[in-house]
């Protein structure tokens, strides 16, 4: 009888030891699982960040459909394209564009892409009393300026100037945009 209460008891002893072993397993897991609420991940700080680019062949596109919108509208203009972070991509200087319009279509392209937003749509908050956004250097509030965005953020800003209302340079640079939208995730 003693062989089997031993044999009983280390049974028994092993039966135990699964279920502690079983139920420290379910507890982890249970504390390692987001809760339906939680379900947002939190990421560790990345030392590269990877951003989208617009490439050399799609702002020749872009450049070559304002020109041919500027034509059709006849408007003498400049088309600037710069990047994410406001730098010069793309400069094209239409036939019989003023010497002022390089400036206003880089300072356009620049205001688009910071903000995230046309030119025109901008320009509401950019007078009043005290600072605005009309403050911070190199911008400008005038129609004419329209970012370029993929996956929902900008990535480039398209600006042209010349035309002798910002309504119709804005309209010039949606021409351009339309020539690569299909194309920008």
């Amino acid at each position: 009888m003693t062989a089997l209460s031993a044999r009983t008891r280390a049974i028994a002893g092993s039966l135990a030891g699964l279920a502690i072993v079983a139920g420290a397993t379910g507890v982890a897991a249970a504390q390692t699982a987001p809760a339906p609420a939680q379900a947002v991940a939190v990421r560790a700080p990345q030392a590269v960040v990877q951003t989208g680019v617009l490439s050399a062949d799609a702002a020749l596109k872009i450049a070559d459909a304002v020109q041919k919108e500027a034509v059709k509208q006849g408007q003498r203009v400049t088309v600037v394209i710069v990047d994410r972070s406001g730098a010069t991509r793309l400069v094209l200087k239409g036939d019989g564009a003023g010497p002022q319009t390089e400036e206003s279509a880089r300072r356009k392209a620049f205001t688009a892409v910071s903000f995230g937003k046309a030119t025109s749509e901008l320009a509401k908050g950019a007078s009043g009393d005290g600072p605005t956004i009309a403050d911070i250097p190199g911008t400008l509030f005038l129609g004419g300026g329209v970012p370029v965005a993929s996956g929902g953020a900008p990535i480039a800003g398209i600006g042209v100037g010349g035309a002798p209302g910002g309504d119709i340079d804005e309209a010039i640079a949606r021409a351009g945009l339309k020539a690569v939208a299909g194309k920008l995730g």
